[in-house]
């Protein structure tokens, strides 16, 4: 299995301004965890009519951060959305409310969890309302930037990626992360989606990957390669678990995941729960419960 060249090096000071290019600034959120890194990098797309990119968490500060960061005479005429967990899309009512400029994303969705799930930091934004319905192959543009929406469900099943067609530039949300990777979790989480996202991305010829959280990816090819290789990796180690007899996803997250934070071992049994439910969907594991759910049993299928 590939290693992914994930980087740790990332210039950021909450509210603060960087420019990543003449069209492109980011200012990050005060809101680091396991789940956000150094918290939600909001992104400000063009010069004069501007985009903004994932306006982060509801905090006050950060829409303030993200209003100083404008130059004199420039205004906020779009706010785009990748996806309504609560660290990405909140802040788009305030910002909002403040610019009136209209917000764009995909349609919103219910998520309910089950008993037997964990909920996790990541809850999603049940406030989110967006003026325009965005969908795959959607143009969003201003005066000097160009936006194409690229659907990429997997992460959540409302997720976009932003092509900024001018600079080759993809804003990936937390589909691709630059610094570790993406959570996939049930329900609103499909590990069957994910893989299909990332394969679709490989057939696009970006040059740059922009991530909400984490450093800019500059090979982006060789990075979702190896995001899918240990993908693969991680399943093939499920499947051992499951050939060794282990029925069970906890108990298979207490050996897999032996090395990592106990803290984050709910957060592991969801991912392994979510790379099984894309085992008994392509056919080759049976579960004691249908649809799979987070306690039930699991065996290979026989050939």
């Amino acid at each position: 299995m590939s290693a992914i060249p994930f980087k740790t090096e990332m210039d950021f000071t909450y509210g603060e301004v960087t420019h990543m290019s003449p069209r492109i600034r980011r200012v990050i959120a005060n809101n680091p965890s396991a789940f956000t890194f150094t918290g939600t990098g909001t992104y400000i797309i063009g010069t004069g009519q501007v985009a903004v990119i994932d306006p982060g968490p509801l905090l006050n500060d950060h829409v303030e951060a993200i209003l100083n960061a404008l130059e004199p005479g420039e205004t906020i005429t779009h706010i785009v959305i990748t996806h309504t967990h609560s660290d990405h899309s909140p802040a788009a009512a305030p910002l909002k409310e403040k610019t009136g400029a209209p917000i764009y994303g995909h349609a919103p969705i219910m998520v309910q969890a089950e008993d037997s799930q964990v909920q996790l930091d990541e809850d999603q934004d049940e406030n989110y309302r967006p003026d325009h319905i965005v969908k795959d192959g959607d143009i969003i543009a201003g005066n000097d930037w160009t936006l194409e929406a690229v659907t990429t469900p997997g992460h959540m099943r409302n997720h976009i990626c932003y092509a900024l067609q001018e600079e080759k530039t993809l804003f990936t949300g937390d589909h691709v992360m630059g610094w570790s990777t993406s959570i996939v979790a049930p329900p609103d989480g499909s590990m069957f989606d994910y893989m299909a996202s990332l394969n679709k991305l490989l057939k696009r010829d970006d040059v740059l990957y922009m991530p909400t959280h984490g450093p800019v990816i500059d090979d982006p090819k060789n990075f979702v390669k190896a995001y899918i290789e240990h993908r693969k990796g991680r399943e093939n180690q499920i499947i051992e678990q499951l050939e060794s007899g282990q029925t069970n996803i906890r108990e298979m997250v207490t050996i897999l995941y032996a090395a990592v934070d106990k803290r984050l071992h709910p957060a592991a049994a969801l991912s392994v729960f979510a790379h099984m439910q894309d085992l008994v969907q392509r056919g080759h594991v049976i579960s004691s419960q249908m649809p799979p759910t987070l306690n039930a049993s699991f065996t290979l299928k026989e050939d």
